[in-house]
């Protein structure tokens, strides 16, 4: 059976601060629906109704082409250790540039690293808890460095610059790109 909340209550705040993953979902009209996986310790519960997650360059830029377009936005964890669950959050988000004005105030909940392109800001708008128990149990091996060494290199910056200076998503949706990165 599914629970339906209009917030993210302490519990499955605590929770979702524990998990290694987790899963992005969004839409346009006319335009592909984008799912990706996410990591790094990266999301962040800011409150009842409100989260935020590190977005890193290294793929294309459908979440922000989409957000700006739509703004609908789902977000998945699934628990693959003990008890079973599948923990949704459905909301309404916007990317969040270096230059705009609550950057800072969104950035300090985070530890900014080379790579980080923007941040996703969600009012949540409701959850749902499901049973989960299709889900195989795993256990985290161990996190990839492969993102972060990659960001961590000499030309990095300059490349990522040249990468997000695409205006288009693969839809050709207009993407607000970057003009200064947090960092260097």
């Amino acid at each position: 059976m599914s629970e339906f909340s209009d917030h993210v209550n302490d519990a499955r705040a605590a929770w979702v601060a524990a998990q290694p993953v987790f899963f992005v979902a969004t839409a346009a009209d006319g335009a592909r629906i984008n799912l990706s996986p996410k990591g790094m310790h990266s999301f962040r519960v800011l409150g009842p109704n409100r989260v935020a997650y590190l977005d890193y360059g290294g793929s294309g830029n459908e979440t922000n082409a989409h957000l700006l377009a739509d703004g609908r936005i789902t977000i998945m964890f699934c628990a693959f250790d003990r008890t079973a669950l599948i923990y949704r959050i459905y909301g309404r988000g916007r990317p969040v540039l270096p230059q705009d004005d609550d950057w800072h105030g969104l950035a300090a909940h985070f530890t900014i690293e080379p790579g980080v392109r923007q941040i996703f800001d969600i009012v949540v708008e409701s959850t749902q808890e499901s049973c989960g128990w299709a889900v195989p149990r795993m256990a985290l091996d161990a996190e990839r460095q492969t993102l972060r060494k990659y960001h961590a290199q000499d030309d990095a910056a300059e490349r990522l610059l040249k990468y997000q200076a695409r205006d288009r998503s693969i839809d050709g949706l207009p993407v607000r790109p970057p003009t200064v990165l947090p960092y260097g």
